[in-house]
């Protein structure tokens, strides 16, 4: 009998391509409210389909499912779906043309969206809102640009087309990770800039998109020296008088993965988990180590459940989009596999 437990505050995962009975226990704590999908959980648009349909009929407060599925490097669905380009192409071709940069932002976020929903995923970590300062080993070409201004109307668009899909939109890395060498998941990044080359920078498309209905952010596991010690997912100054006071961002804040490297300066994994959420994180997720799942889901038993978080979570589902008829449904289709030809 399905549970009418609200959304917990934990993501995590799972190793393979169906359930297990423990990743069935697992999936229906109390603490846990998402789960996010990798390439090891995909064989198939059928397999996924039916993983994610179980996964949805567990708990009736279903939980929400997520994935990377950017494009470019960072896809992690590939046969039986449309290789997305990566995000640098659009910010290209906007240089070139901006109406026409924005068009094919809109197209290729639809696409990838309406292909998401089709097997039942509910959202995708995008679009990376970050600026490309030529240095980063993990952002690179994932950038829509190193021009503020291009990045916050590529991804503006972009977010205009996931929302014609019903898909909400996540911006990724708050307040940006593009400025620092190196890479969050095995180092430890640290940025000595000045929280105003910060905030007249980085953090320029964030605000853009959060003023045109951003519904999530995902902070970096980044150090901005100047501003505070903690990187700014576990720091209640960027999550609170930045984010929530400054920007006036509503939606659902989630961590980047607690088992990055970048996370390990504030503790072990229940630590971690804790410090997200009390910096003011909805969401924390936990992937690639089961033992620290389970560490996090003990160390959490007591937390009292934040309704304010349960709310803005139940936002992140699928809505309707745009209602297409059939022969609509077809011309769309193709026009947009005809840009991403043109991107690839």
């Amino acid at each position: 009998m399905k549970s009418p437990m609200p959304l917990g505050p934990l993501m995590i995962d799972i190793d393979g391509v169906e359930l297990s009975q423990v990743d069935r226990d697992i999936l229906k704590h109390p603490l846990v409210g998402g789960l996010i999908l990798f390439s090891r959980n995909y064989e198939s648009t059928e397999q996924v389909s039916a993983l994610c349909n179980e996964i949805h009929n567990l708990r009736e407060e279903s939980l929400l499912i997520a994935v990377d599925h950017e494009g470019g490097r960072v896809q992690r669905f590939r046969d039986g779906f449309t290789r997305i380009p990566c995000m640098q192409s659009l910010g290209d071709v906007y240089a070139e043309d901006k109406q026409q940069g924005l068009m094919q932002a809109q197209h290729v976020a639809w696409l990838m969206a309406n292909e998401l929903r089709e097997v039942g995923v509910d959202f995708s970590f995008a679009p990376v809102l970050d600026l490309d300062y030529g240095c980063s080993e993990i952002i690179g070409d994932r950038a829509f640009s190193d021009d503020k201004q291009a990045v916050a109307d590529v991804a503006e668009a972009f977010q205009k087309g996931l929302a014609d899909a019903g898909m909400a939109s996540i911006g990724k890395h708050f307040p940006g990770h593009g400025a620092v060498a190196p890479d969050s998941h095995i180092a430890i990044p640290v940025d000595e800039r000045s929280l105003e080359d910060i905030m007249a920078q980085d953090v320029y498309p964030f605000k853009q998109l959060i003023q045109t209905g951003m519904q999530g952010i995902m902070p970096a596991h980044v150090i901005y020296k100047q501003v505070d010690d903690m990187p700014a997912g576990f720091s209640d100054y960027w999550l609170q008088t930045i984010l929530r006071n400054q920007l006036k961002f509503k939606g659902v804040i989630f961590s980047d993965d607690l088992s990055m490297e970048g996370a390990s300066v504030v503790g072990d994994y229940v630590q971690r988990a804790k410090q997200a959420l009390k910096a003011g994180g909805d969401m924390a997720l936990v992937c690639n180590n089961r033992s620290a799942t389970e560490q996090v889901i003990d160390g959490l038993n007591s937390l009292e459940v934040n309704l304010d978080s349960v709310e803005r979570l139940k936002k992140m589902r699928p809505t309707q989009g745009l209602v297409l008829g059939e022969a609509e449904l077809r011309e769309r289709l193709k026009v947009s596999q005809k840009v991403i030809e043109g991107l690839s």
